[in-house]
């Protein structure tokens, strides 16, 4: 049976843990392009970053994974020298991966006002039907209540009642959302790179600043008859240009 882009990833990132360069065979390296701009290109980077990340005895959880299209995108538990929760991306072309992008956030162990941790939660993947549906939906939320910041429509996309939050320091509920959205304003997204889905789940990656510092947003929300019931995210700060090992930039 064939394998499929998301047993190669689940082969990819467990690889972490072992630190075997076969687990990088599922990259094409001709055509690898990186994105994380701390880790060099092609199957010699990821082999010599796997090789030393193996000695801190790492441990990879993959929470959830799913596939759109040519792409798959992961969310994860890494337990490394530092403890952090990331989400993966992957295009693939030909049967290997040739492109990548990651956002990587220091994991909080205790749960947020609500009893949530950064990745509990539902992980079944339900109504393949309505994966474009689901996507718009989560394009015009970024459009209109995110970049636009008109929070007044929040509520034709969040669920008024059972809204589910897994930020650490965000609590559940319509109220609390809006609250947070409408008086923050060290958050500020600007550019909507890439809207990924699978059924019910999807993914957006945005760029923008945070307190005016050069920021990654992914968000991955969980969608239910037409709303969004549930919600996760990390944020990373996209370091200076003068510490990138190469030069695809972040996004």
């Amino acid at each position: 049976m064939p394998t499929s882009n998301k047993d190669k990833i689940r082969k990819l990132l467990k690889g972490i843990e072992t630190g075997d360069p076969e687990a990088v065979t599922v990259v094409k390296e001709d055509k690898y392009i990186q994105h994380n701009p701390l880790t060099r290109e092609g199957n010699i980077g990821l082999a010599e970053l796997f090789k030393r990340l193996a000695k801190t005895s790492p441990k990879v959880e993959i929470v959830r994974i799913f596939e759109d299209g040519d792409f798959v995108f992961a969310h994860t538990d890494y337990d490394f020298n530092v403890v952090e929760i990331g989400f993966e991306v992957f295009r693939f072309e030909d049967g290997y991966a040739v492109e990548h992008w990651d956002n990587l956030q220091t994991k909080v162990d205790s749960p947020n006002p609500s009893g949530h941790t950064m990745i509990d939660g539902l992980t079944k993947i339900e109504d393949l039907e309505k994966t474009e549906e689901n996507r718009a939906l989560v394009r015009k939320f970024l459009e209109q209540v995110l970049l636009q910041r008109n929070f007044d429509q929040l509520e034709n996309y969040v669920e008024a009642e059972g809204y589910i939050e897994h930020n650490p320091s965000m609590e559940d509920g319509f109220p609390a959302l809006h609250e947070e959205l409408s008086s923050n304003n060290s958050r500020d997204y600007q550019i909507i790179h890439r809207v990924l889905a699978e059924g019910n789940f999807v993914l957006s990656v945005c760029e923008g600043t945070k307190e005016g510092t050069h920021a990654s947003y992914y968000d991955l929300f969980r969608i239910s008859k037409n709303k969004i019931v549930e919600h996760w995210d990390t944020f990373e700060e996209v370091p200076p240009k003068s510490e990138w090992v190469n030069d695809n930039g972040k996004f």
